[in-house]
């Protein structure tokens, strides 16, 4: 019996990675290497931009297990994006979107180096967009394209001196979806105007507000006045409000699920930053069906009392039928759920 299910085993995990090949191949030979794209000048890893590619920087970003992330957009020669206030910013086919992971070996010198794990490649085609995991081999000169994902142990020492250590897991490509997919479309998650409006170092030592950028390359149109654009705060940002940092906070790591198109959207929570009602925000919501997710609990969020609420109970554990988010983590944000539950006691 334990050799029949080996082989179910194997032949189910064949069929998976040669739906995922098929998938891949019935558009184009994607690139087999990162350098393919020609994204970065000079030695790959050291992730300096070529001139016709963006780096850019969120205001609040996504917690993936303390990884740190480097941002790059390229679009095609001669194309813009028009400035919208509300959404993720519509870029013009031919756009790719470059998201490389990454961990310092030392959190309390730069000098001591860093350990790429991952980029990941957003190409957005006629039909919609495409992702693709790049993993970062050993020597760290080249990432190499592994549809089906990956995992390896990193190793870290963090800002208090305490090594950190967990198996860090890449996502295969149809796992990408769970996040990125709004009613059956591909789209990203990061780069709209509230998370851009924020000052970035360039290579040439400037700094400069993104928006006011990519609009003096003539990258973005339309772009109104820079105190007429709405603007996330940093969640760590402590002189931001503590209701501004929390909504922020929901806003980049639920809401791209937890919103009215989301794959979440059957939940009835939805935590995008800018939703009124305070009932789909989940003040005094009962679940949809949280199953054992709701540790017994009976509201999403309970103003005044964390202790009660289903959204912080989430937020903190680690049982895979427990954690929100689902996907993208393994490690508890203790900050973030920090935050969140601070917030909750001042309501």
């Amino acid at each position: 019996m334990n050799k029949l299910f080996i082989i179910l085993v194997s032949c189910i995990s064949l069929t998976f990675l040669m739906s995922i090949d098929s998938e891949i191949n019935t558009e184009f030979n994607y690139p087999e290497k990162l350098s393919d794209f020609a994204l970065f000048k000079g030695h790959l890893q050291d992730q300096i931009p070529a001139e016709d590619v963006l780096p850019y920087a969120l205001n609040s970003p996504l917690f993936s297990d303390f990884a740190h992330k480097l941002r790059f957009i390229k679009m095609p020669k001669g194309t813009q994006v028009n400035f919208n206030p509300d959404s993720v910013l519509q870029f013009p086919v031919g756009t790719i979107i470059a998201k490389t992971f990454y961990y310092k070996n030392d959190e309390r010198a730069e000098a001591k180096g860093r350990r790429l794990m991952e980029t990941r490649i957003l190409i957005h085609e006629a039909k919609g967009w495409k992702a693709l995991p790049y993993i970062w081999n050993k020597e760290q000169n080249e990432a190499t394209l592994e549809v089906a994902g990956g995992g390896d142990l990193v190793s870290w020492i963090d800002d208090q001196g305490k090594k950190q250590s967990f198996e860090y897991v890449v996502p295969n490509m149809n796992q990408c979806k769970g996040c990125h997919e709004r009613q059956g479309v591909m789209t990203p998650i990061g780069p709209s105007a509230r998370q851009l409006n924020g000052e970035f170092i360039y290579e040439d030592g400037a700094h400069e507000n993104q928006l006011a950028h990519w609009a003096q390359k003539n990258a973005l149109v339309n772009l109104p006045k820079l105190s007429d654009v709405p603007k996330m705060p940093s969640y760590s940002d402590l002189n931001a409000s503590l209701d501004l940092r929390a909504k922020a906070y929901l806003d980049i790591n639920c809401a791209h699920c937890h919103n009215p198109v989301g794959p979440a959207q059957s939940s009835g929570l939805f935590l995008h930053w800018n939703n009124p009602n305070k009932t789909s925000y989940g003040f005094m919501k009962t679940p949809v069906a949280a199953g054992r997710g709701s540790g017994n609990l009976s509201y999403d969020i309970v103003p005044g009392k964390p202790e009660e609420s289903i959204l912080a109970y989430r937020m903190h554990s680690l049982d895979p039928g427990i954690m929100m988010p689902e996907l993208g983590r393994r490690l508890s944000h203790k900050e973030g759920v920090d935050l969140i539950k601070n917030w909750i006691k001042s309501l």
